[in-house]
Order: structure tokens, then sequence, then C-alpha cells
């Protein structure tokens, strides 16, 4: 539990014998604000509470009541968010109990599990996850090195397509095209996102076209050069800024295309070779944290994933099913 202490309650504590504030309560009140990651403002949609009879609670409710009344708190890589009221759903006709869920950047999470809680809309919300996911072991291994994780298992897989407006009115047909003067780009930014972070900065920077789209810049929410955008959050804000007529093109994931759709959006997804598709590459992690709360059903939903009922509800939405190996529980190199 954190206790903010304010100045009024400081000084009355010292018994009222400082007129000034002290240097050492300063030091002390810093030390507490900015202590958590900061979630930023509306994201209510990715702040979901799991309760009884099918009701959910978002935003900063569900975010206050997550860790003193779930049963289990899974905080999972954002661009899954579209799949998960059914993946859910089935893993509670096995496993009736309340869940919390947050959808977000995995970096951003990570800073929250090493921190300790989140800031949204200017208040803290302490506490921690059960279960953490990212699309690459390599946030898990960050969080092994500072004691927060132990064993991991790869659970789906999934590969990166350039989103276009309908009808692809720029005629882009791969990478190369996205640094071409008429295109403009949204981009993952690379300060926490993983796609960004792990995958396409990686193909970008092997077309020699990293700099031409980052402009040097490593950011996030901001016009890095006069044709490129970096995502604030989530890159499914590529679907957006196309509707606005603000871009032209953006690297996403095989399945953000797919739910565009579904939600009638006039949208098109340019495959890509195996090269800048990375689809042998991408693997989504899980595991649960070491400190998290509801260890006994952290474990049960790891041994849901497993289950063909939660691989055919992921494929459902587009992602490619993991093996029967990479399911299996290891220890993070």
């Amino acid at each position: 539990m954190t206790v903010t202490i304010g100045r009024r309650e400081l000084l009355a504590a010292l018994g009222g014998a400082a007129v000034a504030w002290p240097l050492a309560a300063r030091a002390q009140r810093s030390d507490i604000e900015g202590k958590f990651a900061v979630l930023p403002p509306d994201h209510d949609n990715d702040i979901k509470f799991y309760l009884d009879a099918g009701r959910i609670v978002t935003g900063p409710e569900a975010l206050g009541r997550i860790q003193t009344e779930a049963d289990l708190v899974l905080w999972l890589s954002g661009n899954q968010f579209f799949a998960m009221d059914e993946l859910i759903g089935a893993f509670r006709k096995e496993h009736p109990m309340k869940i919390g869920l947050l959808t977000l950047p995995p970096g951003l999470l990570r800073a929250a599990i090493q921190r300790g809680g989140w800031t949204y809309s200017g208040k803290d919300y302490p506490g921690t996850a059960d279960v953490y996911a990212s699309v690459n072991l390599g946030d898990l291994k960050q969080l092994k090195a500072s004691g927060f994780m132990e064993t991991y298992a790869i659970y789906m897989h999934n590969e990166l397509q350039i989103m276009v407006a309908k009808g692809n009115p720029k005629k882009i047909a791969g990478i190369d095209d996205l640094a071409r003067a008429d295109v403009r780009t949204t981009m993952p930014n690379p300060v926490n996102e993983g796609i960004m972070q792990f995958y396409a900065r990686k193909v970008l920077e092997r077309h020699g076209i990293w700099q031409t789209i980052s402009g040097g810049k490593e950011c996030a929410s901001c016009q890095t050069t006069e044709r490129n955008w970096f995502a604030a959050v989530h890159h499914r804000e590529t679907v957006q800024r196309l509707r606005e007529n603000k871009t032209d093109a953006g690297i996403v994931w095989k399945t953000e295309v797919a739910e565009a759709l579904r939600q009638d959006a006039q949208v098109e997804g340019v495959e890509l070779p195996l090269e800048d598709s990375l689809r042998d590459e991408v693997g989504y992690a899980i595991g649960a944290v070491s400190n998290g709360q509801h260890r006994a059903n952290a474990d049960k939903y790891l041994a849901f994933l497993r289950t063909p009922v939660a691989q055919q509800a992921y494929a459902k939405f587009g992602f490619v099913n993991a093996s029967a190996d990479e399911l299996q529980l290891k220890p993070i190199p």
C-alpha cells in the first residue's frame, strides 16, 4: 500500500515547528510523486474489470477495483485487445472468477511492474499483475533480471503488414515505398511498443530507411519528420489517422488489419515477403509475475492457453497458433 503525505499533514506531524517546506520533505515528496508508470489519458477501454454475470467496468473505476477485488490480473500486450472478451469468456466458463485486464504496449506494462503501479488521470494506483505478456521474450528477460519473472511460454505468433487506405491509392508495394516523398506514415513508437522495438525497426534499418522515418528521434506521440508520426500508445491509431486523411501507410500487425476490416474500416493490408513480415520470428511470450497476488489462478490461466479452446479463440482473430512445445513453460534464459 502506498501512502502519499501532503504538505499540511507533514507540517502537522512536525508539530508546526517548521514554517517553510523543509528540503528533506521536498526530497521525500519528489520520491513519491512520479514513482509509478504513467498511463496516458483517454485509454479507459484498455482497462477492463470482468465482474460476475458478464458485467464489465472500464477506466479508473476498473483500475481502482482490480487490485482489491480481482481474482486474477492480466497485463497483456495491447495488440490482442480485440480477442480478449472471447478468450476471457472461454476461460471463465472453466474457472469462474473476477479478472482485471490491461491491454497496453508491453514496454509500458513492464515499467509498471518494475515501478509497482500506475498513475492515471493524476491519481496513483499501486499494484502489479499476476500474468504479463509481451510480443518478444526480450521484455521478459528484463523482468527476470530485476527479479520479477522466472518462467515463460510462447503462446502465439503474428506477422507484419503495411496498412493502407482501401484501394491503396499511393500504390505502396513494400517497405521501401514508406520512404517516398509523397507517402505520409504513421508508425508504432520506439519507446514502448514492442512491434517497433523488436521487429519493425529492424526491418526499416535493413532497408536503410530508419533515419528517413524517425528523423533521428525516439519518442511517442510526436512528428519526427514532415511525413512521419510516431503513435502515442497504440499502433492501431493508424486506422484513425487513415480515416482522417492524416497518413497514407503504417506498419502494423496482420491481425490489426483483420480487426479493422471486421469494424468496416476502409483499409487494406499490403502483404510483405518473409524477410520483412518476420512471420518466422514473431513470438508472443507470457509468464507469471513473481510478486503477483494470485499465483494459483495465474497458473490456471497459463495452463488454459495450452488448450485447443484458447488456441482456437486466438486463431479466430488471425493469430497463428503456437506449437505444443512452445506452449510449455520453461526457464527464462
